[in-house]
């Protein structure tokens, strides 16, 4: 359908027809309507509607169809690659639908696609309850869920699309549907996972897991000198952690507000989410025997503080170009390779992290859900968090000069919600489709069910799944 830009009052129009908030340009708060968290993605719809209630998105998306737009649709907006927008489209904005619905009895919670984790943790912390997310407490629930969720309680838990019990969904053609394991099923998997392809989701139902009132969480922090004997020490201690404990190592140069000086650090993060505090420290003994740290900051922690902690380091408007991949092997040349690297760190802006996977990640069933591989024992995520646009070309070229250099201990798999998009960084061409990731299995079945529920792919503002009718 060719573009037909929209007269002005055709807006009024379907301002009329909608209890949300048409915003153009122009507008008072066009300018604030229009930005993601990822300030490298610099884009100008036409129009941003905000919705008040699930019932806008059908006239929104029948206006997006009649005027030939392409539609970008928002929950959160924090994802790297910056799909919540579009030039010249329609940005649908799912931001105030937030209500997070809690049955305390099944343990279940029911979320809008606007809600933030920290609106979900907030909520299922006051009942001792907990769902598995990520670890930046301002993440779109909507964005994180449909990529596949790691976080602080994937070793306990599993991905977020493992708790993943139901949805709602607006398609392409206005239609409602509900996907569960009795209703739709398919659907439901290939959303575990599939990304934002199918549909505008407008609500999740998850199966929460109890959490104590305070959660043993904190940092073991390494000097320089002691990296190798502290990675050396960590790949060994993991292979016999058990499934309570989660950890995630970062390297980076510290904020300042960490008081950890201006020299690159080595940070093993840890949560423990047994009741029993002091069986977690009998388990960091045998670590901190082992590698005696620089420094500690061990406590119990409210959940809720814990996933908030880094928050700091990725405020809306960060310039952000990430890579990932899951690593077969944490060994020798791995570990010289980060080591080499984290030592070249040293300023702020850049930073990278080991995930422990494993656990109930790790056995869950392979084909259960459309996330692209169970069978790596560690992920790693190369990120950046700058804020001045002279320094991309320097921070762009470590990140993917430290991905590079990784390949040889990668699985290939990468992570949905880990990826940037190349089409705004210069010199690259534009990520195309999500095709590489999923392998030829679920890949076809991925495409097939594109077919059955966005055949004109209406959705496409995502790391795309062309429909098995197009060619890829």
């Amino acid at each position: 359908m060719t573009q037909q830009i929209p007269e002005k009052f055709e807006y009024k129009q379907l301002a009329a027809l909608i209890e949300g908030e048409v915003i153009v340009s122009g507008d008072p708060g066009y300018d604030d309507a229009r930005r993601v968290w990822n300030a490298m993605i610099d884009k100008y719809p036409v129009a941003v509607i905000r919705i008040k209630s699930t019932a806008d998105i059908g006239p929104s998306l029948a206006f997006a169809r009649k005027h030939g737009l392409l539609v970008a649709v928002r929950g959160g907006g924090h994802n790297v690659a910056g799909h919540g927008t579009v030039d010249g489209g329609l940005v649908i904005d799912l931001s105030a639908c937030r209500d997070v619905v809690i049955d305390v009895h099944e343990q279940t919670v029911t979320v809008g696609a606007g809600a933030t984790l920290h609106d979900l943790d907030a909520a299922c912390s006051r009942y001792g309850l907990a769902v598995p997310v990520g670890v930046v407490s301002a993440t779109g629930i909507a964005g994180l869920t449909l990529g596949g969720g790691f976080g602080w309680l994937t070793r306990a838990h599993g991905l977020t699309i493992d708790n993943l019990l139901a949805a709602e969904l607006i398609t392409a053609n206005g239609q409602s549907v509900h996907a569960s394991h009795n209703e739709n099923p398919e659907l439901l998997w290939a959303l575990k996972g599939g990304g934002g392809n199918f549909g505008i989701v407008t609500s999740f139902t998850f199966q929460a897991h109890p959490l104590p009132e305070t959660v043993l969480t904190g940092n073991l922090i390494y000097r320089q000198p002691h990296w190798n004997m502290a990675l050396s020490a960590y790949a060994s201690w993991t292979s016999t952690l058990p499934d309570e404990m989660t950890t995630i190592v970062t390297l980076l140069t510290p904020p300042p507000d960490w008081q950890l000086g201006t020299d690159p650090v080595l940070v093993i993060g840890f949560a423990w989410t047994n009741p029993d505090h002091q069986a977690g420290q009998g388990y960091l003994q045998a670590l901190t025997s082992a590698a005696p740290p620089s420094a500690t900051d061990v406590s119990p922690t409210p959940w809720p503080a814990w996933q908030s902690a880094v928050d700091d380091i990725f405020p809306k408007g960060v310039r952000a170009y990430w890579k990932n991949t899951g690593l077969r092997r944490l060994d020798g040349a791995a570990i010289s390779t980060i080591i080499r690297f984290a030592a070249e760190q040293t300023w702020q802006g850049t930073a990278f992290d080991l995930h422990h996977m494993g656990g109930a990640f790790g056995r869950a069933e392979e084909s259960a859900t459309a996330f692209p591989d169970r069978g790596a024992p560690f992920w790693i995520n190369i990120y950046g968090f700058w804020s001045d646009p002279a320094d991309d070309g320097h921070h762009v070229d470590f990140v993917r000069r430290l991905a590079s250099a990784m390949e040889p201990f990668s699985t290939g798999a990468q992570y949905l919600n880990f990826m940037a998009t190349e089409r705004d960084v210069p010199t690259l061409p534009p990520l195309a489709n999500a095709a590489p990731v999923y392998g030829t299995e679920k890949l076809s079945r991925l495409r097939s069910l594109k077919h059955q529920w966005d055949p004109e792919n209406t959705f496409r503002i995502n790391h795309n799944i062309k429909p098995a009718s197009v060619d890829s």
